[in-house]
């Protein structure tokens, strides 16, 4: 496995767990918000794999979970190994993912080599390319999302409430989405790398955090389990 960066201590990624986060280089969407532009472009720094597994046996026991984010991290070959080799260590496994690779989601449950995961749901259907570009396809992030709902293994689905999404636009998503175990609404933060071309949609005011708990209080008829961060 190739990461591009590492957090040694996260409250955050993993609900209700202490986790170190890996991020893997490389993307195939090309989200105007990306928190993580980048490491999915010009990569500049590559840690060595070395320093990581060194870290992961210095931290047994003392960490609970090991989350592998990006970029994307079904992009890489090596993946379910890698997630397998640290859950022999002893952790739990979390990943972070588009949603874009079902086939690849389908051999993580197979193998058994991830605990939770973490699935983002973009846009409406019909707004999907627009939100997401490149290889953006909610049919077959909906695949994966449904195949995780058979499967009974924890998950969650995550929108980010960009400026750009209307209350309608979310109320459509919530409905063709199946009844999920853990729908969380993030707000939208302003990244520090751009494209110059998106100044306009990342510079748009984003909604306060009364306005996303009134949409998830108008979404809690389609999605019960809905989730505020704050």
């Amino acid at each position: 496995m190739i990461f591009a960066g590492i957090t040694k201590s996260s409250l955050l990624d993993y609900p209700g767990k202490i986790s170190i986060v890996l991020y893997t280089p490389g993307c195939n969407y090309n989200c105007f918000y990306c928190h993580n532009r980048a490491i999915i472009e010009d990569i500049d720094t590559i840690v060595p794999y070395e320093e990581i597994m060194d870290l992961l046996e210095k931290r047994v026991g003392l960490i609970d979970a090991v989350v592998i984010t990006g970029g994307e991290p079904t992009l890489h070959y090596d993946l379910i190994d890698f997630m397998k080799k640290i859950k022999s260590m002893g952790y739990l496994t979390k990943l972070d993912s588009n949603g874009s690779s079902p086939e690849i989601i389908q051999k993580c449950l197979q193998e058994d080599a991830v605990d939770y995961y973490a699935i983002d749901y973009k846009a409406p259907s019909y707004r999907y390319q627009e939100i997401g570009r490149s290889e953006a396809d909610s049919e077959v992030v909906l695949k994966t999302i449904n195949m995780l709902v058979e499967s009974n293994k924890p998950f969650e689905v995550r929108t980010t409430v960009i400026p750009q999404l209307s209350i309608e636009d979310l109320v459509q998503m919530a409905q063709e989405l199946p009844i999920l175990p853990r729908y969380v609404l993030n707000p939208y933060r302003q990244p520090t790398t751009y494209l110059e071309e998106d100044f306009n949609l990342v510079t748009a005011t984003p909604y306060s955090e009364k306005d996303i708990s009134e949409f998830a209080h108008a979404l809690k008829y389609y999605q019960p389990n809905i989730v505020l961060p704050f």
